[in-house]
């Protein structure tokens, strides 16, 4: 089933992601600095450059609210060659979609729907109905996570073979959505990792520690692992999936700092 959710990544008009990717799409700029650094601000971490902060594509002050994530943040930004490269920034990426598209707690509440919006659809609902060793690898990686979400969460969810839409009880989506974080830096990193996977519930068992960020990756693949098992990977999808997990891991750093129950 994970074709069912390829046109979803990266494409919904909520995703704080995509907004900082349009705005660095176009000529790339050279290196202009020579040291980078990071001060301790009443806002939280400020990334200097020379000196001096950095602004965001809006032309916001990039400061976050750990260390940790500026470490790393530092770390990419002193990493670049002559030519800036953004891609090769998930966390500072990640940081300015927070800044510049999550800023108050109207457009955090939009963010936290848009990830409500798969505990309708979630990956985890749609199985396989054949051959049987994949029906089988789906349950054993999906099934528990399942009954956790009924059993600590109290949400019960219905599973469906194929693809044709099965709706969700309203009791289940309202007792998932409830345990959706309400922080701008755990909400942004949370929607990303719902929009990789496909699946809100495996974001969730993220943030609770019930997963760790190696267990949610491995399940949310099952399906393409499979496939490729049996005819082998192409150069276009290990592309995808290499430049997925980059984001992925940016998500769970910043997650795990914010959030430290988190896997």
């Amino acid at each position: 089933m994970r074709e069912l959710f390829d046109e979803v990544y990266g494409q919904s008009q909520l995703d704080p992601q995509e907004a900082v990717r349009k705005s660095t799409r176009g000529p790339q700029r050279k290196r202009f600095y020579k040291t980078v650094g990071m001060s301790d601000t009443a806002d939280g971490f400020a990334i200097t450059l020379d000196g001096k902060t950095v602004r965001t594509p809006s032309r916001h002050p990039l400061v976050v609210p750990t260390s940790a994530i500026a470490e790393v943040m530092v770390a990419e930004w002193d990493a670049q060659q002559e030519i800036i490269d953004p891609t090769s920034m998930p966390v500072t990426r990640l940081a300015n979609s927070v800044i510049d598209v999550i800023r108050d707690e109207a457009q955090t509440q939009a963010v936290v729907d848009d990830i409500a919006k798969y505990f309708s659809t979630d990956l985890l609902f749609y199985r396989a109905g054949h051959p049987e060793a994949l029906v089988a690898r789906e349950a054993a990686a999906w099934d528990p996570i399942l009954f956790w979400a009924a059993e600590q969460l109290g949400a019960h969810f219905i599973l469906a073979e194929g693809i044709i839409h099965v709706s969700q009880p309203e009791q289940a989506i309202a007792a998932a959505r409830a345990e959706l974080p309400s922080d701008p830096w755990a909400v942004a990193a949370l929607h990303l990792v719902t929009t990789i996977t496909g699946s809100a519930l495996l974001a969730l068992a993220l943030l609770h520690g019930h997963l760790s960020a190696d267990q949610v990756w491995s399940a949310a693949f099952v399906d393409e692992d499979w496939n490729i098992e049996k005819w082998g990977l192409d150069d276009e999808v290990a592309a995808r999936r290499t430049a997925r997990q980059v984001d992925f891991k940016a998500a769970v750093l910043v997650l795990k700092a914010v959030a430290p129950s988190a896997g």
